[in-house]
């Protein structure tokens, strides 16, 4: 993991629009977003969480900008992945290391096959906000609000529970704090070391994936050993014992993203303090809406949801909008078509955003535009879609001659039964045994590994330009 996290380069910061407000959002359409009943309330958690530290730093965002421009030159890959939505309910520091490990362990296959850095970014910290397809619910003949997330209103199918509660937004705060202390931690204090490469595989998975995992540790650990009996050590060479961990999460909640927004004091720009990377998702990207009017005047690191629906005129509108000075590291573009859709749409985007000229970051969400009703009524999504995705995201980009640069996952390190297939072969009929997801379906620990390794062939194969994948190497 250490050598992920090479110096990047540095990057001009980019102006503050002119024309931009911290609350200026306000003044535009809002969509998916909640309707407090109480607003003495709302005005009153907006002022405390605006006289609370932030949870990132300015120059921690500025740092994953540098990296994800490597990542759009085709020199660093971007793996994303976490929750679909945290929950207060399930908070607990083995979940958030479960699911670091998971995220070591997806970057250690993808370093191996790619040779170069990964970028790791989680879902975690902030993703406490989801939208939904429909503003109300129906269980049992009975009507109420669409569960929000956590950050918003509860879960429980009451009347109470559904009502948008602002003093949740103080709640998330204190475990998005906690969480990012605990990730901290894992990452500078000894847990994320190289040389536990090997102990990162522990617990939770075994079969074929684990084996190919421990065939590259067994490789790694042969290679610290040399270079410990050369004089190099995790104190002489400080990034073999610890890692870069960033985190993301929907800016959805903008009563939240307001208040948690500052001013960086080296550079005077203002930025979103409640995380290092903010998404904007695809159905809050309207080119004349809230989302994307906060969004732009942030100097984080953005990330746009494309589905099918986009236009390349509107693409175009919010390239330039969310980017207007084409700053390298600045735009990610997530696409998420659904198996056996990316090239019926992928192509016109990447043409649109050549003819623009645009520095971007393209990432595959294959979740999101795969997610079916089982039979058994649960929403689940089969990991062969899942993995023809991915497949045909690279494709796409060899075809067009441009730079695939990273993924976007939703999954957990626990031993859930949320997605059907992988290599545990987990069934409709499994799914009710482990299905805890509060939102949307979660691959698990074994189908992250899994997926990781496809992701490294593919990788592989476009750095050697063959047809050779990771599968034969190891």
């Amino acid at each position: 993991m250490a050598q992920t996290t090479q110096a990047p380069r540095a990057l001009s910061g980019a102006a503050a629009p002119s024309d931009w407000q911290r609350g200026g959002w306000r003044a535009y359409p809002r969509v998916q977003m909640p309707d407090y009943p109480d607003t003495a309330a709302l005005n009153a958690v907006e002022t405390q969480l605006a006289k609370y530290p932030p949870l990132v730093f300015a120059g921690e965002a500025r740092r994953l900008r540098a990296h994800l421009a490597d990542a759009a030159q085709g020199r660093a890959f971007l793996l994303q992945g976490g929750d679909c939505a945290e929950s207060f309910s399930q908070f607990s520091a083995d979940n958030i290391r479960d699911t670091f490990k998971v995220m070591l362990q997806m970057a250690v296959v993808l370093t191996w096959g790619a040779q170069m850095p990964v970028i790791k970014v989680g879902r975690m910290a902030g993703q406490f906000a989801k939208p939904r397809s429909a503003p109300t619910e129906v269980i049992g003949g009975r009507e109420l609000p669409s569960y929000r997330g956590d950050i918003i209103n509860g879960f429980d199918f009451t009347d109470a529970a559904r009502v948008p509660d602002p003093t949740r937004m103080l709640q998330a705060y204190t475990q998005a704090a906690a969480s990012l202390n605990l990730l901290r931690a894992f990452s500078t204090g000894g847990y994320a070391d190289i040389h536990r490469v090997q102990s990162w595989i522990a617990d939770f998975t075994d079969g074929a994936e684990a084996a190919r995992y421990r065939d590259i540790a067994d490789r790694i650990s042969d290679a610290m050993a040399f270079m410990q009996a050369a004089g190099v050590t995790a104190e002489t060479a400080h990034e073999l014992g610890s890692v870069e961990f960033y985190t993301s999460h929907e800016a959805l909640l903008l009563e939240y993203e307001e208040a948690l927004a500052r001013i960086d004091s080296t550079t005077g720009l203002p930025v979103a303090g409640s995380g290092h990377m903010l998404w904007i998702g695809d159905r809050t990207r309207q080119v004349d809406g809230a989302h994307v009017e906060f969004c732009r005047g942030v100097q984080n690191p953005i990330g746009l949801k494309c589905g099918p629906s986009i236009t390349t005129d509107d693409l175009k509108v919010l390239v330039a909008r969310l980017n207007p000075g084409n700053e390298p590291g600045r735009l990610t573009l997530i696409a998420r078509f659904g198996a056996g859709q990316v090239g019926d749409h992928l192509p016109r985007l990447i043409r649109a955003v050549k003819d623009e000229g645009a520095n971007v970051v393209w990432s595959c969400d294959p979740m999101h535009g795969n997610t079916v009703k089982s039979a058994s009524g649960y929403k689940t999504r089969p990991f062969d879609s899942v993995l023809r995705e991915v497949r045909e995201f690279f494709a796409v980009h060899a075809a067009e001659g441009t730079i695939p640069a990273g993924v976007h996952f939703e999954m957990t390190g626990q031993d859930v039964t949320e997605c059907t297939g992988g290599v545990r072969a987990v069934t409709d009929e499994d799914l009710s045994s482990r299905y805890h997801t509060a939102c949307d379906p979660r691959l698990n620990a074994s189908q992250s590994l899994e997926l990781a390794f496809l992701v490294a062939e593919e990788l592989r194969a476009r750095r050697t330009g063959t047809a050779a994948g990771l599968r034969d190497a190891v």
